[in-house]
Order: structure tokens, then C-alpha cells, then sequence
């Protein structure tokens, strides 16, 4: 099965270079790896019972008289034997102690959140695939799934969809890099399809060879500042506060 970086890149490329996955990205990925497992069960069990068939291959007559005789358990059973086997089950939201201390949502996976703007608080919304993971943050009364910031980690092998990314955007000279404190990052207003509106104003951090950071902010929270210096500000000090445990 692809790996989840490969996923990532493959889902970005097909809506175009330019744009950012949305903040569900990650779930959409596990849906599309739900989807293609049960499209290949689908396909094992219908291989199954076309060679069953072509085994046990009889006239049609004696075919249509077997199928009226069936009782109803026997077509119950058929019936349950034929059915796809379908996951579509929603995604869940990670439990607390998949990710960390989530009490506040301060402390997640291999990192500590020392500053959020003020107002803002943990979302209760977390979701861990291993080497990729994230959280987000809203006011208190926000409607669910609603972010206002959302904090996204990549670290092992899932750093190289960030650089590769970031190199992108040099190339297309879009963004500027930026140091923070004494670790690099890159800023940029990604422009996230889904929104419709004018961006998410972004900033990657780099915390280690094997763990990048990206905060994102809403395009609608984004609105609620002066400016665009205002809201890398407020980015600039959540990344200073990002502190790896890794």
C-alpha cells in the first residue's frame, strides 16, 4: 500500500502544484486508503464467486429451479456472502492519549505549544497517522470542526512532503524564508481551494532534521487582524513558543 506521504503528494498535485491541502487533509487520505481496500474486497469476493460459478457450472433450468427451492436462510446467507465489504465509517477523533497530554491541547505528540493568540483555545479535534499529525484551535463556542489555527506536525519520513513543498513555493517565488530565533522557516499565504477565499497565511518551521511544524491560520480568522504584518506576527509567535520533545 502507498505510503501516507505519497498519498499526500499525489492528492496536492491532482489540485494543481499551487494548492495546500485543506486542514482535513489527512483524513481524507485514510478515506481513500478505506475506499481502495474495500474496491480490492469487492473485487476478491466477486473473483470468488465468478470461479465458483464456472466450477459448479449447470443448465439454466436446473439453475432457476435451485434458486426457487432456496429456502430463506439459504438466500439470507447468500445474500450476506455477495455483499461488499464496504468501510465507510466516518473517521473518529483520536483519543487524548494517542497524542499526548491533549488536556489543553498544549502538549501534543513530540511538541510544546507555549503561545496561542489570545481567546483561542483547544478545539477537542486531534488526529495521529504516525509520522503526520495535528490539532487545531477555536473560540469557545465555535461551531464543531470550525478551526481558527490549526497546528500540523510532520516528522520522519513525512518531512520530505514539507520540503518538497516549500521548494515549490521558492521556485515560484512565492513566500520568503524566515528565521525564528535560531531555526528556519518559510512564510506563505497558501491558497486552500476549499475556502474560496484568499489563503491561508502559513508558516513551516523547521524544529530538527526530523520534524518540521505548520501552523496555519484560517483565511477567516486571518480577516479578524489589521493586516497581513499583524497576522505573521501572531504566526511568528506561536512557532517561537513551538517546542520539540522529540
Amino acid at each position: 500500500m502507498p505510503r501516507l506521504e505519497d498519498e499526500i503528494r499525489r492528492l496536492m498535485e491532482g489540485e494543481t502544484a499551487r494548492l495546500h491541502a485543506a486542514p482535513d487533509l489527512l483524513d481524507r487520505v485514510m478515506r481513500l486508503r478505506r475506499a481502495r481496500r474495500a474496491r480490492v474486497k469487492t473485487a476478491m469476493v466477486t473473483a470468488s464467486v465468478l470461479a465458483s460459478v464456472t466450477v459448479v457450472a449447470a443448465p439454466a433450468v436446473y439453475l432457476a429451479t435451485a434458486a426457487q427451492r432456496a429456502t430463506p436462510s439459504t438466500q439470507a446467507t447468500t445474500s450476506a456472502t455477495l455483499e461488499p465489504a464496504i468501510d465507510d465509517t466516518p473517521p473518529v477523533r483520536t483519543e487524548p492519549k494517542n497524542l499526548g497530554d491533549l488536556g489543553d491541547g498544549l502538549a501534543f505528540g513530540h511538541v510544546k505549544v507555549g503561545y496561542l493568540p489570545e481567546g483561542l483555545r483547544w478545539s477537542t479535534w486531534s488526529i495521529d497517522h504516525g509520522d503526520a499529525y495535528s490539532t487545531s484551535y477555536n473560540y469557545k463556542g465555535d461551531e464543531k470542526g470550525l478551526y481558527r489555527v490549526q497546528i500540523f506536525m510532520f516528522e520522519e519520513e513525512a518531512v520530505k512532503e514539507i520540503t518538497e513543498r516549500i521548494q515549490r513555493y521558492r521556485e515560484e517565488k512565492d513566500g520568503e524564508d524566515v528565521m525564528i530565533g535560531d531555526r528556519s522557516g518559510y512564510l506563505v499565504v497558501q491558497h486552500v481551494g476549499e475556502d474560496g477565499m484568499a489563503g491561508s497565511p502559513t508558516l513551516f518551521l523547521k524544529m530538527g532534521d526530523r520534524q518540521w511544524a505548520e501552523i496555519t491560520f484560517s483565511p477567516v480568522y486571518a480577516k479578524e487582524f489589521s493586516g497581513a504584518e499583524a497576522v505573521n506576527t501572531e504566526l511568528r509567535k506561536i512557532a517561537k513558543g513551538l517546542t520539540s520533545t522529540m
